[in-house]
């Protein structure tokens, strides 16, 4: 329709406005932290720095760097990286470490909620019970612990940390058994949030008038959760996800570190340590463009969820 038609111009506008405006602060904040790409254990003369900088343009003024970049990145060219894979293109960089990130969080984002959104409907339906309680303590913790501390005990209870319990490999290996305590340190998070989140939804969705008036009626409190309370209560789980999923596809920087996974969000923190300007560039543009384009689609499935809601007015 054109309601549609005018809505989604007017988020891709956005979306191209806040990538815009990503892509200047980052390159500007990049640029103003003291030091350079070439100093290391064996710091070089002045003469081979300026030569360096002469090479990949750092001797120009940042605004003109940030012009070349920008009028580059219209051709799709992200520049080479000049540290960690000297002149190799940027994007085929990415483009490689990407689909091992991609895989993992899709394996954790799919059990996240497999598990996550029932836990939520379960609580919900057991309010106040031992169960309730359970869960919550359960998703409170989850919610509290970072990443590391949740890779960290995975990899002790069972890679042979404490004895007879070696069950997983401790490195990432590309086995099967490999994928296993990733995905759970990397969906843990999101399964609690999702299971919070579904649970306060539900509760909020049980006491609207129309679920009161399907009570009225005689419908027993199995159906009223599972199929009218959920898709009200959809929606703000649907919010959670959209820029969740994006981060997860691109990679846990901390997990993929403790598990030395060779995906983007370990490549991303080593591209920052090594000060590979154009990479760290590369990876925040490819991060931020999907979780603004997750946005998008997500605003876009508020609509299919819930058709009340007025796309004139829509979306944050």
């Amino acid at each position: 329709s054109e309601e549609m038609a005018k809505y989604i111009l007017k988020r891709v506008l956005m979306a191209v406005i806040t990538l815009f405006i990503v892509i200047c602060l980052t390159f500007f904040l990049m640029n103003a932290v003291p030091g350079n790409p070439w100093l290391s254990e064996k710091t070089p003369t002045q003469a081979t720095i300026d030569a360096l900088n002469a090479k990949y343009g750092l001797d120009q003024p940042v605004i003109v760097q940030l012009g070349k970049y920008l009028e580059n990145l219209i051709h799709l060219d992200f520049g080479t990286s000049i540290k960690m894979q000297k002149d190799r293109p940027v994007l085929d960089i990415i483009l490689t470490m990407f689909p091992i990130s991609a895989g993992i969080g899709a394996i954790a984002i799919i059990w996240a909620i497999l598990v996550g959104v029932p836990l939520g409907c379960l609580a919900a339906y057991k309010r106040g019970t031992w169960v309730d309680s359970l869960l919550r303590v359960i998703c409170t913790l989850g919610i509290s612990m970072p990443g590391f501390v949740v890779a960290t005990m995975l990899l002790h209870l069972l890679t042979g940390g404490i004895e007879g319990l070696k069950l997983f490999p401790t490195m990432f290996d590309g086995t099967a058994k490999s994928y296993v305590l990733p995905c759970l340190a990397l969906g843990f998070y999101p399964m609690c949030y999702l299971s919070r989140q579904t649970r306060t939804a539900m509760l909020d969705a049980i006491n609207q008038e129309c679920i009161k008036t399907a009570r009225a009626k005689g419908l027993k409190n199995k159906k009223i959760i599972f199929k009218h309370a959920l898709r009200n209560a959809l929606i703000p789980v649907i919010t959670y996800l959209g820029p969740q999923i994006a981060f997860t596809l691109c990679g846990g920087f901390v997990v993929e570190k403790v598990f030395s996974i060779p995906g983007l969000g370990r490549y991303f923190v080593m591209s920052i340590q090594n000060r590979d300007y154009p990479l760290i560039m590369g990876t925040t543009i490819f991060l931020a463009a999907f979780i603004i384009i997750m946005n998008l689609i997500v605003d876009l499935l508020y609509k299919l969820v819930d058709p009340r809601i007025n796309l004139a007015k829509g979306g944050n």
